[in-house]
């Protein structure tokens, strides 16, 4: 067993990690990118943030707390094995240091049913002892087996596992499509008095598209296992994959990712475990670079983990692929048991140096002052550069004082041209945060999925943060909405901030950096 803390420098990090979604054209911008890359070269530069595993990529996390500490099972595809997963475990107390423990379910034989090892869950019996459910995959020499089944395997210590090849079960074709047959997610209902299990299947019957549903099986021993009609089936997507159970207060929360309307974690809620299953205002919690998200908690609080996708050729107009790079939000409930997501206060906390800015005046009429800026353009666009940026940092601002804006917000690795960077744009009339670029490939108003409801309350601030840790970008409206991305080209530039056709105010604008520190492997 190997393990080793992961801290990395960012220069080391900055292109390691990925590809975004649809953005920037490969046209040439010209000496502006050299110009800012050398820029953004800055002693603040620390260890890397967001975890991914060296000649690999972090697929469905599979999360799970014991003894005070998070145990981060997931789906690891190296580089060279496209298709091909097996289970991988970190662990972390804080989401900032990270230590590797290796594989822990190796991939079978091509005659196993194991042949690629995929999502499932871990739950630990009233014995102490753990068990892990999850997905045995094989396309090839099944011999008329199912391409997916359920299998078991278990542990005295989180890291020694077992598999129980003689515990496989396939889904019942009575009810069920016999190859899609996935992601078990195991808890004890203490009300049934037995283990439940959760997996994502298709019903055999109605339009193919919708034939996705939440299946439900039984056990009194973790070993035996009968499964029944669907715990959750409303006919809407392809299916329900990476199925997640929770009770927060008086609510019970349904968690899954779809891939046949938009590539999203969406969640439903009920006040009884059985249903009916109802969907808030907004159903999803993050945007489409957030994927296959399922939650674990401390006993206190509650985090959602999820993979931030690689991008084909690590460029902002590439295709998606699948898996990329770890990364959690914190889990809120707001009054009404609606959820929402925000940045944990271990990340948060752990940008302590406060860099130096320079707010400046570079288009339109700005009002600057050291740490403010008010942009007052009514018929017009404004500007104010702010400082340059690391490629690690946490950006924040308070933005207030709207006035009619049509819209307003961040621009992130901006050029001197003042039109090359990636805008984080709030769209009062439209009530919606999107993230956009320029040059945008194609007649698009922003890039393709990447849109977050949000309503603008006159009077009322928006608590903006950012993290950027190379070519990741986490951006939170506190208490509101979150935004997975990546940013590629530009890679360096400055922040800036923006006013078209209104009077909008920036203060407590600030960027700051992580110590740069070891810790004891």
């Amino acid at each position: 067993m190997k393990r080793r803390a992961f801290l990395k420098s960012a220069a080391a990090t900055a292109f390691a990690a990925g590809f975004f979604p649809q953005a920037a054209s490969s046209e040439t911008p010209g000496p502006d990118v050299a110009k800012a890359e050398a820029l953004a070269e800055s002693p603040y530069s620390g260890p890397g943030l967001y975890y991914k595993p060296k000649g690999g990529r972090v697929g469905d996390v599979i999360p799970f707390y014991d003894q005070g500490e998070f145990r981060i099972f997931h789906l690891y595809q190296a580089d060279h094995e496209k298709g091909i997963t097996t289970w991988h475990q970190v662990t972390t107390k804080d989401f900032i240091h990270f230590s590797e423990l290796g594989t822990m379910l190796p991939r079978g034989t091509r005659q196993d049913q194991d042949l690629s090892v995929a999502t499932g869950s871990v739950i630990k019996d009233k014995s102490g002892r753990y068990h892990a459910f999850y997905t045995g995959y094989n396309t090839v020499n099944m011999a008329n087996k199912p391409q997916q089944g359920v299998m078991h395997a278990d542990s005295e210590d989180l890291v020694h596992w077992e598999k129980r090849y003689e515990d496989t079960f396939y889904a019942p074709t009575a009810i069920y499509e016999r190859n899609d047959w996935r992601d078990p997610f195991v808890f004890w209902n203490e009300e049934a008095g037995e283990y439940w299990m959760l997996v994502a299947a298709r019903l055999n019957t109605g339009p193919s598209r919708r034939r996705g549903c939440t299946a439900l099986c039984t056990s009194k021993d973790l070993t035996h296992w009968e499964a029944g009609k669907p715990f959750w089936a409303p006919g809407l997507y392809y299916t329900h994959e990476c199925p997640d159970l929770f009770k927060i207060g008086e609510w019970w929360y349904l968690v899954f990712s779809e891939f046949s309307e938009s590539n999203q974690t969406r969640y439903r809620m009920s006040r009884n475990i059985t249903g009916p299953w109802i969907a808030p205002e907004d159903d999803v919690f993050d945007c489409r670079a957030l994927y296959a998200a399922k939650t674990t908690s401390n006993g206190k609080e509650r985090f959602l983990f999820g993979w931030n996708p690689l991008k084909t050729g690590s460029t902002d107009d590439g295709k998606w692929e699948w898996g990329g790079t770890l990364v959690m939000h914190q889990l809120l409930q707001r009054p009404n048991g609606e959820l929402y997501v925000d940045l944990p206060a271990s990340i948060g906390k752990a940008f302590k140096r406060s860099m130096p800015i320079n707010v400046r005046s570079a288009f339109g009429k700005c009002d600057v002052a050291a740490d403010r800026v008010t942009i007052d353009t009514p018929q017009s666009l404004g500007i104010a550069t702010v400082a340059p940026l690391p490629t690690q940092c946490k950006i924040v601002t308070n933005i207030g004082a709207i006035g009619n804006c049509r819209s307003f917000g961040l621009m992130l690795k901006l050029l001197d041209d003042l039109d090359t960077c990636y805008f984080v744009r709030f769209e009062p009339a439209r009530n919606r945060m999107v993230l956009d670029l320029w040059r945008r490939p194609g007649d698009v108003p922003f890039i393709t999925g990447f849109e977050r409801p949000l309503k603008l309350t006159p009077g009322e601030p928006i608590e903006l943060q950012v993290i950027l840790d190379g070519t990741i970008a986490e951006i939170y409206v506190a208490g509101k909405i979150a935004m997975s991305a990546r940013l590629y080209k530009p890679n360096a530039g400055q922040l800036g901030v923006f006013s078209d056709e209104g009077t909008v105010t920036f203060s407590k604008l600030g960027i700051f950096s992580m110590e740069n520190h070891e810790i004891p492997g």
